[in-house]
């Protein structure tokens, strides 16, 4: 256990460590911090939850020269959904920070309002690669002047098909910059885009006994197709269980119309899940991460690229109804579970046709795999188990300065409702999302209606 005020951090980022209940580094902290902090460049192995974020968003805002009004980070991710939970994170820590700029530039969304942030310069972006590059060729996007580039997830970028857009990013940037790469795999293509990216990179391993996945059960199941349904609606019932059906589960499958499907199912059986895929609108995706995350869903099914900006630390249980087309993506998935010291459970659903695939696993993680029988039980009589929490949408956001205590005041004061039944609260640009209680949402929902926020009113809704 290593405290974070033994490294040379400035005094305000050791404010917000504290201040965000950080006890102590986690393993790939505590080895990718030093190295960071000295300039150097590194390459570090690191699975979702295990505190990267953390390290390279320290690093970056150790050497930012808030008076200098120009980009001097940029942090590239797969997908937007990443980039806005790396967007949060980042925030978090630059809390004793003034005046730090951040913009999050990704697709999916429209090119004006980004234009319009963009002409006053920010200290750091967080971006997809498409949309990163879209700015720099219209010359929206200065990176002259950037210090640190980070790639997380860079593995993912590469399946993903970015190399090209990658090389052409990185045409912009000075030479002389810091690269910081992530990853959760080290595949031979990243090796190769290391050397041509990075100088004399530090290498950060986390041994297998240190990491959080040492705290996963991992159940594989041979079950016939036609039987996958009901197998999973089993699992579910005796594995997420939870008081009023607080527990949640997160359902991988390959194919975005096996998401709808398995979606569909499990509502048919009461068992209330919402589907999370790359065909959805992107406020629809945003809006269903949102939900899980702060507990108004109790199953979310989805599909890996989907799920990769999902953060959520108490998340007992991971099912894949389709065995991973390979093992890093199996690793990736099971990592969602058993952070942060919480234990958790991965199950695998795996018919006879994927044993390769499963054999493909074995022979990768060079261990038996823990292979248990299924005896499937009659199906349970239809009981609808709904998520505890609610999620209300107020028609306001950051363009309104709101900001979560100006929403929390109003529901603990006109609304009349008690703090500890109030959840998590998001702002985004035009929209925030509160969490209630199920029981007293509609009370908190009509009681917002009526009043005010910040001596405004607001349409409120709520998320179905």
């Amino acid at each position: 256990m290593t405290a974070f005020n033994t490294l040379d951090l400035r005094p305000e980022l050791l404010a917000s460590v504290d201040s965000l209940g950080y006890p102590s580094m986690t393993p790939i902290q505590a080895q990718s911090l030093p190295p960071i902090l000295l300039g150097r460049d590194v390459i570090a192995q690191a699975i979702t939850g295990s505190g990267k974020t953390a390290a390279f968003g320290l690093g970056l805002l150790q050497t930012l020269t808030v008076e200098e009004a120009r980009l001097q980070a940029l942090v590239l991710c797969p997908t937007r959904e990443l980039a806005d939970q790396v967007s949060r994170a980042i925030r978090a820590l630059a809390t004793a920070l003034p005046n730090v700029k951040l913009l999050t530039l990704c697709g999916g969304v429209p090119m004006r309002p980004q234009l319009a942030s963009l002409a006053h310069e920010p200290h750091v972006v967080v971006g997809t690669p498409g949309r990163v590059l879209a700015h720099l060729r219209r010359e929206s996007l200065d990176c002259s002047s950037v210090r640190t580039l980070v790639l997380d997830e860079a593995d993912r970028m590469l399946d993903m098909g970015f190399g090209e857009d990658l090389t052409t990013i990185v045409g912009y940037l000075d030479k002389r910059r810091q690269t910081l790469l992530f990853s959760a795999t080290w595949p031979p293509a990243l090796r190769v885009a290391s050397e041509g990216l990075q100088h004399d990179a530090v290498e950060v391993t986390v041994d297998e006994s240190d990491r959080d996945d040492a705290a996963i059960e991992q159940r594989f199941h041979e079950i016939a197709a036609v039987r996958k349904p009901d197998a999973l609606a089993q699992i579910l019932d005796q594995e997420a269980a939870g008081d009023a059906g607080s527990a949640q589960a997160l359902v991988f499958c390959n194919m975005r119309r096996d998401v709808d499907a398995v979606q569909k199912d499990l509502d048919g059986r009461g068992l209330s899940a919402l589907a999370l895929h790359g065909d959805m609108e992107q406020r629809d995706r945003d809006e269903v991460l949102i939900q899980f995350v702060n507990r108004s869903c109790a199953v979310l099914v989805a599909t890996d690229v989907a799920a990769r900006g999902l953060d959520i630390v108490a998340l007992p249980l991971v099912v894949s109804y389709d065995m991973a087309n390979d093992p890093d993506t199996h690793t990736h998935r099971i990592g969602r579970t058993g952070r942060a010291g919480e234990s958790g459970l991965a199950i695998t659903l795996c018919t006879a046709q994927e044993r390769s695939r499963a054999d493909h696993l074995k022979r990768h993680l060079g261990a038996p795999l823990s292979w248990h029988p299924l005896v499937l039980e009659k199906p349970r009589a239809k009981t609808l188990k709904l998520a505890p929490m609610k999620t209300l949408v107020i028609d306001g956001g950051r363009r309104d300065k709101l900001r979560p205590g100006d929403i929390l005041g109003a529901l603990t004061g006109d609304a009349g409702l008690s703090s500890d039944a109030i959840g998590k609260i998001d702002i985004a640009a035009t929209r925030a999302y509160v969490a209630i209680r199920r029981d007293v949402a509609r009370a908190g929902q009509d009681r917002l209606s009526a009043g005010r926020i910040k001596g405004r009113k607001f349409r409120v809704r709520a998320l179905s």
